[in-house]
């Protein structure tokens, strides 16, 4: 099973991902931008694609702190029912998530002012945003099911290369959901620019889901 233990250095990164502010994150690009210069021949990646790169970077770390799990964890415990529960209660949601993605994706100002995509829904229902969401560090609860008296290890292999798939699916759909939610201050940016990584997120959604259904089905939740 795959763990995100290592975190990039390039980008610091607060423990809480609601740390992540356009401001702080417009101070990030500028200050990197900054250090190429128009004039200069050999710059070939244009301003859009540093933002990408910085983007997918700070993203991504983000998702490794949210998904190391705890170095002194009893690798011994056994999941309790709360726990399996949040299994379930994570995939629901998700199959909510998507069976309603347009709406639960757009938010609109009050008093039928405009309305626009946003992403930050999607880092919520994968349990990327709060401590209180269902499928917060998730893979705590994946990691103890071994130790399950019930459990078949028959499908132990199924199992793990469902998490491992699932973390990887989880990873990059935050990336593209957190790209999105910054696409508008992106150089070149706009409304297709969030729209774009949101479709892209949502494809890595489907594919987190279907890991999830198989790993739902092999502890017959």
């Amino acid at each position: 099973m795959v763990r995100f233990m290592s975190l990039i250095a390039f980008s610091p990164v607060i423990a809480s991902s609601d740390a992540f502010v356009p401001s702080t994150f417009s101070a990030k690009i500028r200050t990197s931008t900054s250090l190429f210069s128009s004039n200069d021949a050999k710059i070939t990646e244009s301003r859009r694609d540093i933002f990408k790169k910085i983007a997918l970077v700070t993203a991504s770390s983000a998702t490794a702190i949210l998904s190391t799990p705890v170095a002194n964890a009893d690798s011994t415990k056994k999941p309790t029912k709360e726990e399996l529960q949040r299994i379930k209660t994570g995939k629901e949601g998700i199959d909510y998530l998507l069976a309603n993605w347009e709406k639960v994706t757009t938010t609109c100002r009050d008093n039928g002012g405009e309305c626009k995509r946003d992403a930050e829904p999607v880092r919520r229902y994968m349990g990327l945003r709060s401590t209180t969401d269902p499928l917060f560090q998730i893979e705590k609860v994946f990691a103890k099911v071994k130790n399950m008296d019930d459990i078949d290890f028959d499908k132990l292999e199924e199992y793990f290369n469902a998490i491992e798939e699932y973390n990887s699916a989880i990873s990059m759909s935050n990336s593209m959901a957190f790209i999105s939610q910054f696409g508008e201050y992106n150089p070149s940016g706009g409304k297709e620019e969030v729209l774009k990584y949101l479709n892209e997120s949502e494809k890595q959604v489907r594919l987190a889901l279907k890991s999830l259904n198989t790993i739902v089905g092999i502890l017959e939740l």
